[in-house]
This record gives structure tokens, sequence and C-alpha cells, in this order.
């Protein structure tokens, strides 16, 4: 018999054992094997193998590590996205069983919020409770996670790794980790031009080119977006470049330098009543009209490197290193603009070895994350009758930092059950000084928090493939939420307050079980899981938004809390005949977060989740590549304070798609229509401490009716 090479890496093989092992199991999972006889009836022997084999795409690639994990995980495939309009990260994340995405003005100040993860955020600040990476490499750090950087264009995949089960990357929040992974020479040659516009002034252009020389493989692109928005005083535009240049030094060693930039200016209207949303959703108040409310991100920067060494058949070692600068002016028109500058060191080293354990075959991940504040401040002004500005308060974060060991082992106890050790050591360093402030220090308060503390997280699963089409799975965890470094401060705008207070980070145990199924046909998960948390990190507002002032707020500890909740999701082909097909997904999240046993609330539920998100998509593909389909997004009301005494209605929306794709993807054309009933509707609210069942300024409104039509050519 032939001699069946091993793939040249764990990048091609992504399966556990010896080299015939590896080359096996992707022969048998993705190709042919067949042996070609002697026709000698009396003798028969086995003559030539031959091996055809289909070389995965990296999302493919994706799906076979994660259907290691005992958990809830997905991968998202971008040229699914691409079939309809592109905006913003929210249509990659739609249809993600758990994943809670809220929006302000349609533009990129988005708020997610993964099992109940940083639910205390308002949507366009840095988002907590989930580690966002590009490529592997991290791009949350002490100060959480700002969102200019997210842009659906341009990228391979995406991996949706829920809670517990983003363990490999070093994320210990009960969110879990979304990493972006970009498209390079490699999985993207060729030269590509997307275009796309539509209702309320949006319009959308992107360009890239990649391909290889020699060892080396390259991948370029541009990016330009406007929009005037459907509520007045929600324009946004950006500008953005990237580029990912990979050299291969050897068969077993490789570099791949990631570069990103953007620039991302938007306006900001106001939250509005729920009585003014069903009156004219497009209105805003006076006191945004005067201050002309805006966010400036005027070049926020990420460059990383990382380099892959396949040691030895079983051994592999991946060394990152990524730096990102965030800037960003706020309100610069207003009566109290402020600034911040953040910049992060974020480096990492993951070990991973294959090789045997008690005689079963184990895979063993040892790694350290590590991310820094090399600088971080805020100034706040107060501007004057003459125009000019008085510097009224500053705050300092710089060497506050995030430092994560992990240490993790698969044990494949029978070929169908695996077993999921681990255990990461998070230290927590914040430096928080009021620095300067034009006002005294609020009585009984200080102007300095140098906070210190190790955590450990253990985590412990199963997996259980019952058969080819069938996996069991169940974890337990520990989560830890670091505090945010903005968040020992109240407020940055307000003159009267003026101090840092302590805070604890936040932890969380949590059981989770659920199953796989995987057939021909359909492709779906489900999950249930509890969460027991202390110390969670919630919102208290101290002043609501009025028609002549903006809202004021602060992070603090809750103490008891609890979220537990469902995740499913289902991909299923109806129909399929000559080329012809019609399928269904679906996505439905249950959502069940409420105090435990609390002295004010009792066990009211938290604010802001919805407890019933659904989405659904029927969707018809013809053979010669037109394709249409049907969508619904529904939502339930929620309530919108802790006290529970007033709720954001619910709602559901229904839109369309109908488009083309040439063969070998060409070019494609599509036009997709949203809110197609124009539903009004709350896209996002605030958080109110009591709203006293009052009608308060919380809600911001969604888009109306929307048509986008878009066109793609690759050459």
């Amino acid at each position: 018999m032939n001699e069946i090479a091993r793939p040249t890496s764990f990048r091609d093989g992504l399966f556990r054992g010896s080299p015939g092992k590896v080359a096996m199991a992707l022969l048998l999972a993705h190709g042919q094997l067949y042996a070609q006889e002697d026709k000698n009836e009396e003798n028969p022997t086995l003559g030539t193998v031959v091996v055809q084999h289909e070389r995965l795409t990296p999302a493919e690639q994706a799906r076979t590590r994660i259907e290691n994990i005992p958990g809830g995980a997905s991968v998202v495939d971008s040229a699914q996205v691409e079939l309809g309009k592109a905006a913003t990260v929210q249509d990659i994340l739609a249809y993600q069983p758990g994943v809670f995405v809220q929006s302000v003005g349609g533009n990129d100040a988005i708020k997610v919020s993964i099992r109940g993860s940083g639910i205390q955020s308002a949507p366009g600040n840095m988002t907590e409770g989930i580690k966002f990476l590009f490529d592997g490499l991290a791009l949350t750090g002490p100060g959480g996670t700002s969102y200019e950087l997210f842009e659906p264009l341009g990228l391979d995949h995406t991996e949706v790794l829920r809670g517990a089960n983003a363990f490999d990357y070093g994320a210990v929040t009960l969110g879990g980790a979304i990493n972006f992974v970009s498209a390079n020479g490699l999985n993207a040659p060729g030269t590509r031009v997307h275009v796309e516009g539509g209702k309320y002034g949006y319009r959308k252009a992107f360009a890239g080119t990649g391909g290889t020389l020699g060892d080396a493989d390259y991948h370029f692109s541009v990016k330009e977006s406007r929009r005037d928005g459907f509520q007045r005083q929600t324009f946004k535009r950006a500008e953005g470049l990237s580029a990912n240049l990979g050299y291969r030094f050897s068969p077993d060693l490789e570099s791949r330098l990631i570069l990103r930039y953007n620039e991302e200016f938007h306006e900001q209207s106001a939250p509005l009543t729920r009585a003014r949303l069903r009156h004219d959703p497009s209105d805003t108040t006076s006191a945004y009209r005067v201050s002309r409310s805006n966010v400036d991100k005027y070049g926020s920067f990420l460059a990383g490197l990382k380099t892959t060494w396949q040691i030895d058949d079983h051994s592999l070692l991946e060394v990152g290193l990524a730096y990102y600068k965030y800037p960003q002016k706020l309100n610069r028109y207003s009566t109290t603009p402020s600034t911040s500058d953040y910049r992060d060191l974020n480096p990492s080293i993951r070990y991973i070895r294959n090789d045997t354990l008690f005689g079963l075959p184990s895979e063993t991940i040892a790694s350290w994350y590590y991310t820094r504040h090399v600088k971080g401040e805020t100034d706040a002004y107060q501007r004057n009758a003459d125009g000019s500005l008085t510097h009224t308060k500053k705050s300092r974060y710089k060497g506050s930092y995030d430092n994560v060991f992990v240490l993790g082992n698969t044990l494949d106890l029978t070929r169908d059950l695996k077993l999921l050790t681990g255990l990461t050591a998070i230290q927590v360093r914040r430096d928080v000084e009021l620095a300067y402030s034009a006002a005294p220090i609020n009585s009984g308060y200080s102007d300095r928090v140098n906070y210190d503390n190790w955590s450990l997280a253990p985590r412990l699963g199963l997996s259980w493939q019952l058969n080819p089409t069938l996996q069991v799975f169940a974890n337990a965890s520990r989560s830890i939420n670091p505090v945010a470094t903005w968040g020992y401060s109240p407020s940055t705008f307000s003159t009267a307050v003026n101090f840092v207070k302590q805070l604890e980070e936040q932890k969380a145990n949590t059981l989770e079980v659920g199953l796989r199924v995987k057939t021909e046909r359909l492709d779906g998960s489900l999950v249930l899981y509890r969460s027991w948390l202390r110390d969670e990190l919630l919102t208290v507002e101290l002043s609501p938004t009025t028609e002549t002032s903006s809202a004021l707020v602060t992070t603090s500890n809750a103490d008891k809390t609890m979220h537990q909740g469902v995740e499913a999701g289902l991909a299923a082909t109806l129909w399929e005949h000559g080329g012809h097909r019609l399928s269904l997904r679906q996505a439905y999240t249950f959502s069940d977060f409420r105090f435990r046993g609390d002295d004010t609330f009792g066990s009211n539920y938290l604010p802001n989740v919805p407890r019933h998100i659904y989405q659904a998509e029927l969707h018809y593909q013809q053979a010669g590549g037109f394709y249409a389909s049907l969508n619904v997004q529904a939502r339930s009301d929620y309530y919108i304070d802790y006290a529970n005494t007033f709720k954001s209605n619910g709602y559901a929306l229904l839109g369309a798609r109908l488009g083309y794709q040439a063969p070998q993807r060409k070019w494609s054309v599509f036009l997709d229509g949203s809110n197609l009933t124009d539903r009004e509707y709350a896209s996002s609210t605030n958080v109110v401490y009591d709203a006293q069942g009052k009608d308060t300024a919380s809600f911001y409104p969604g888009d109306g009716i929307g048509v986008v039509a878009g066109l793609d050519f690759r050459f």
C-alpha cells in the first residue's frame, strides 16, 4: 500500500493522534479513499491506493475545532453574511443563539451581550464581559473593547464562543469570546469591489486585493461608509483600511502581521419616552439639538504580529503581540466636551501538545495572555460663555492590567468520550487616579484606587459522541469579569461628582448542558445554562435624561444575582432537487436574569434584556444562482428599571431579500429589505434605577422601513 503523507501542520490536520491517524481522519471526513483490486479472482490482492482529498476552508477548520468543545459555540461564514447587507457587526451576529445586540441610530455604536454579559453598558460605550480578538490576537484590554474596528467586510469567518467555551483564548468572562478571522492572500486571492446603499442616506464602498508572492501572501482592503440616519442627529461616517501579511519561513514556521486602522464619527441623538417614540420616532430633544452630541474616534489603530511554530509532529507554539490605540473626542461642540486616549499592549504565548496521558490520547494547552494600559487617561472640560474651555477633571489609568495563565487538557477516555479539564489564574490590577479636579473631592471618598487581586477559574467538561449525528455535552466553570478602568469613575461629565470608588470584579459559577445534531439536512444545537453571580456589575442612573439634560450614570456591584437561559439554533434543508434548495435557519434565546434575595429588589428581573428573542429565515436557492428569502426578528417586552415598574414593548420585524450570485462568486447583486411593515420600536434602552411606573426618556428608536441594494465583483 502506498504511504499516506501526514498533514504539514496542525492547521492542516486539526485532529489529534499519530500522523497516520491524522491523515486517515482527514481523508475519511473530507475526501475519498479506495483501493484498486487485482482482477485475478483466485488470488485477489490490494493494489494501488487512490487518495482524493478536499482541503478544508478556514471556516470548516474552525467548525471542526468547535465540535470538540463541550458547550455553546458557533462559526459564522462571511460568505453567508454577504448575501445581504453588511453594514455593521450586527449583521454578522444575527441568528446566533445567546447573543443579544443593541444599536443606536443604526450606526456602529452597538452593544453586544452574551448570556447577560456587560448588561450594565449602554450602546456605544466600551463593551464589557466579552473578549474580542482579531485572528486570535486580543483587542480587549483593561478598558473593555471599543467598537470602531468591528467591520463585517474583509473577514473570512467569525467564531462565537459563549461563556467558558472560550477557554482556549484565555477568556474568563461570563460572555466568552468573539474572534474575527480576516481574509488573507491564501483564502481570498484576487481583487474584490463591493458597494451597497439605500435609505436614510446609507452608502458603503469596499475594495480588497490579495495574493501570494513565493512564500509570502498579502491582503489589503479599504472601506468608506456614510449614513444620514433615521432619527434626527444620527449622522455617521467611517473610513478604514486593513492589511494581512503572511510569510512562511519553512513548512513548520510562519508569521502573520495584522494591521487595522479606522476613523469614525457619529452624532448622538436623545433617547425618547415610549409615548414620544410612538408619536414621532425620528424626533430628538432640544438639549441634544443644542449640544450637537457626538463621538469622534479620529484614529483607532491595531497592529498585531503572530508567529506559529510547529515544533514537531506533536507540539505547536504560537507567540503573539498586539498594540491597540483608540483615542476619541466626545461632545466637542457641547458645554461639557471630553477626550480620552487609551493605548494597550497585549502579548500572548500558547503551547499545544498532542500526546498520551495515562495511555490515552491527550491534548494539553498552556498559555499566557497579558493586556496592559501603556497609556490611559480621560480629560473633561467646561465651555465658557466666550467659547473657551476650562479643564475640570483628569483621570489616569496607566499601569492597569490583566494577567492570565491558562492550563487545560482534553483527554480521550474512549473514541467517543472526551474529558476536558482546565484552570485559569487571573491577576487583575487597577491603578485609577483622579489626577486633577477643579472641584474638591466628594466628602468621604478617595481620589485613587490601587487594586491588585488574584483569582482562580476552574473548568470541567464532558463531550460524548453518541453516534455520528448526535453529541451531548456538559461543563461546569467559573468566570471572572474585571471592572473596566473607566468604570471606577461615576461620571466624566459631571463637575459635581468627583471621586474614585471601590469596585470588585464580578464572579460567577456556571453549569451548562446541551447537545449538537448534524446530518445531511440538519445542523442544530441546544444549550441550557445557569450562572450564580456575585458582585455583578450593574449600572445605576444618577439622574435621568430630560428635555434639557443628559443622563448621568455610574457602575456598582450588586449582591447576588442569577442568569439562566436556553440557546437553540437549527439550520434545516426542507427540500432539495436538481440544484434547487429550500432551507430554514432559526435561533431562539430565552434569558431569565434576576436578583437573588436582594434587600431592595427581592427576586426582580434584571432590566434591559428581553426574555425571548427569536430569529428565522426561509431561504430559497435556485440552481442558476438566484435566491430569495423571508426573515423575521422578534423580541418580547422587558423591564427598563430594577424596580420592574415600566417596560419596553416587544416587537416583530419582517424582512426580505432577493439576489443573484454568478458561478464561482464572480459577481453578485442583492436587494435587502428590513422592517417592511414600518413598525415603530425601540432598538435599545437605557437602564433606570426605579421608574416608579412613569414613562421615562430611555428608548432609542429603531429604523423605519429600509431597503439596501448591493453589488459585488471579483476579479
